[in-house]
């Protein structure tokens, strides 16, 4: 999609035409364009080249990289790896941060769904209803807020029309295979007689139990098992225990296949939008379904829903000192009910807006810049005896500006933002939420961008911020028992802002079709708002609890969160090379990895749930209608793990893929087929929290077939 403030001349394309232009040409599959891209997440003054380390999955990449949940998609990406509860629920992971430090967007607005509350709740979109990911690594809270100190992740569609459409056209989309049996069906239809566009999408995915290479807990947790067994004994409590133990067995010995790892969703939308040829002004109405299983817990499903109405607006060319102005605005009806067998255990309830306004000002004192408006507010309930957070009112407001100079050949970047959040909970009588009161907080941060070109091809670039966020609602008020992830976790009723000053720099190469990044980062947190364990076991008795610090018969170990100072640093490399191009042939050669390290500089111990050195090479051929590509995968062991967490052992993975492109008519055909872990490796994700009892999936193929026309 391109930028409202791209300055580029627009034509009557629609983007489906724009996509099979990129299905068409000769490029390689799984190749990202050639040429440089404007990546709106990263700079809305529409410019090729940023500051910040961003990258895009879109068209065949994004295709062939389908998964059920936004983390698996995203996984293989550098500085990116995957929280994955399970083929159900996965958000992504930016240099070994995630939950409300990432923030998951929706054409540039909050998906305000429950997904950052817990690892075990879904991000309510498909990606087969979308046509691009944009990803920002390391701070973005300059555009986006406190909740993008660690990164943003856009998923961008066309259900809003913002070009011109003449005629009809489409696509249809079936797959089947992977590991989990997955069936997929999708269609999208647009129409319009250059003044009007309708949009109308739809997709149905489901899937079976994950098939896995071997057991489903590690070997691990399976000999932590077996070292602890109670004796049977005639006492009540006792044999209560040894049942308990029994059960935990039947997990250990589950083999071939993830028990209640299925899942079923569907969805879609419909829009409309009255197109300019510099601007449109439209409206979507969208919603998703999904239904999965809980891989930590035998008996329990999610059962989700969300609606979303969405509005956005965008006129260019203006005269006077604006020159282009942009809108997007969506309300957000989000809903999950934890179903314990037919029962309802917990409700989780989201319902808010959020929009933003955009402004590109006429060029000032050599400056080019935008200055903007962001505004929301959300009402949060849970609902259940396992509720462990209260209900909450939280309400934003931010002022941010982005300028961007043209200094000898250099790009120079200045932004600063300011933002006011309040939340205000409501206990409704619940004992353990009586405490809580309102908090507010003023958050800022600056940002400092250059982008310098250098000789044949090679520029340097770097970026120096400091980002402030505000804690959420859990991290302040949490107080119960944490069902999903096993503990009774207590927020901090007058946590501070967490603070940050982070430093990014990459040296960069482009030359038509070969390119190479390689960065390293460093960021210095203050009040880094950790979950620790306190050393104290507790249980709840309705609305209040009890805690010991000797564990007794249904306790859970006491975390809380707290204030620590705390540094990440790495490195990232991608690249790719042609090394082999002639008469409709070609060879390129690709080369990708990445290390994250973090630490808590209060104790020393290493912060949790880092992925490890991770390297990556693929070979990629291209000859007509053909392309294949060929990968291999290295992920080190992760020993650098806090007291009481569990390493996690290296992989090795081959994935391959083949596609067909044939045209018949009018319309374009794509086929292609894709093999994954064709080794049949054990894998286990360290940013996974279920990575003792849930790993991936065993060696599968995947077929699938789209035609557009």
């Amino acid at each position: 999609m391109p930028s409202p403030f791209a300055g580029l001349p627009r034509r009557k394309v629609t983007p489906l035409a724009a996509a099979l232009a990129l299905a068409c040409s000769p490029v390689p599959l799984l190749a990202e364009t050639t040429l440089p891209e404007v990546i709106v997440t990263a700079n809305p003054l529409g410019s090729t080249e940023f500051a910040s380390p961003a990258s895009v999955l879109q068209g065949e990449s994004l295709l062939l990289n389908d998964a059920t949940t936004l983390g698996e998609v995203l996984a293989g990406q550098p500085g990116v790896a995957s929280t994955s509860f399970g083929p159900g629920a996965s958000r992504p992971v930016l240099r070994g941060l995630d939950g409300e430090r990432i923030r998951i967007l929706q054409n540039g607005v909050g998906a305000l769904d429950a997904s950052a509350l817990s690892y075990d709740h879904a991000v309510a979109q498909d990606v087969a209803s979308v046509e691009r990911l944009e990803v920002v690594r390391g701070p973005a809270t300059l555009l986006y807020g406190g909740s993008a100190i660690g990164g943003v992740v856009n998923a961008l569609d066309n259900r809003i029309p913002r070009l011109r459409q003449e005629g009809t056209s489409g696509s249809l989309r079936a797959e089947y295979g992977g590991a989990a049996s997955e069936r997929l069906l999708a269609a999208q239809l647009e129409t319009g007689n250059g003044e009007y566009a309708v949009h109308v999408d739809g997709f149905n995915r489901r899937s079976r139990d994950l098939r896995i290479p071997g057991y489903a807990w590690s070997e691990r947790q399976r000999a932590g098992l077996a070292a602890y067994a109670p004796p049977a004994h005639e006492h009540a409590g006792e044999h209560d225990e040894h049942e308990e133990h029994e059960e935990h067995e039947e997990d250990a010995l589950a083999q071939g296949s993830l028990p209640n790892s299925d899942s079923r969703s569907y969805g879609g939308a419909i829009g409309m939008s009255r197109t300019w040829e510099d601007g449109h002004l439209g409206l979507a109405l969208s919603s998703y379904r999904s239904n999965y299983g809980s891989v930590a817990e035998e008996d329990v499903r999610l059962d989700l829903q969300q609606d979303r109405l969405a509005l956005s607006f965008a006129r260019q060319g203006l005269a006077g000192p604006v020159q282009a102005i942009k809108a997007d605005l969506a309300y957000t009806d989000y809903r999950h009910d934890e179903l314990h067998g037919a029962e309802v255990g917990t409700t989780f309830s989201s319902k808010g807006y959020e929009g933003r306004i955009e402004a590109r000002h006429a060029p000032l004192a050599g400056a080019d810049g935008v200055v903007g408006l962001q505004f929301g507010q959300n009402r949060f309930s849970a609902l259940g005896e396992e509720a462990f957070v209260p209900d909450t009112d939280s309400s934003q407001l931010a002022l941010f500006a982005l300028e961007q100079w043209q200094l000898a050949g250099a790009q120079l970047s200045l932004g600063g933002r300011v933002e006011q959040i309040s939340h205000r909970p409501d206990g409704g009588g619940n004992r353990r939420f009586a405490r809580m009161a309102e908090r507010r907080f003023t958050a800022g941060s600056l940002s400092l961008g250059l982008v310098a070109p250098l000789e044949a091809g090679w520029s340097l670039a770097g970026n120096l911020g400091y980002s402030e966020r505000a804690p959420s609602t859990y991290e302040l008020y949490a107080n119960g028992l944490h069902v999903a992830t096993g503990i009774f976790e207590r927020g901090d009723p007058q946590a501070d802002k967490e603070r940050a000053t982070s430093l990014d720099a990459a040296l960069r190469f482009r030359d038509g079709a070969s390119t190479l990044n390689v960065g390293a980062y460093a960021s210095h947190y203050a009040n880094f708002i950790a979950l620790e364990n306190t050393g104290r076991w507790c249980h709840a008795h309705g609305d209040h609890d009890h805690c010991s610090r000797t564990q007794r018969e249904g306790e859970l170990p006491e975390y809380r969160y707290r204030g620590v100072a705390a540094r990440l640093y790495g490195v990232e490399f991608d690249s790719s090379w042609r090394v082999f191009a002639d008469a409709g042939r070609s060879v390129d050669l690709k080369f990708w990895g990445d290390v994250t390290r973090g630490e808590n500089r209060d104790s020393g111990q290493p912060l949790p749930r880092l992925a490890p050195l991770r390297v990556a090479g693929a070979l990629v051929y291209g000859q007509g209608a053909w392309n294949v590509r060929g990968e291999v995968q290295h992920a080190a062991d992760q020993q650098r793990v806090p007291a009481g967490d569990s390493p996690t052992d290296g992989y090795t993975v081959v994935n391959l893929a083949l596609s067909y492109r044939l045209r018949q008519g009018r319309s374009d055909w794509l086929a292609y087929l894709r093999g994954d872990n064709l080794g049949n490796e054990e894998i286990r994700y360290a940013s996974s929290l279920t990575r003792d009892i849930a790993p991936q999936g065993k060696r599968s193929a995947r077929l699938g077939l789209q035609v557009m026309f």
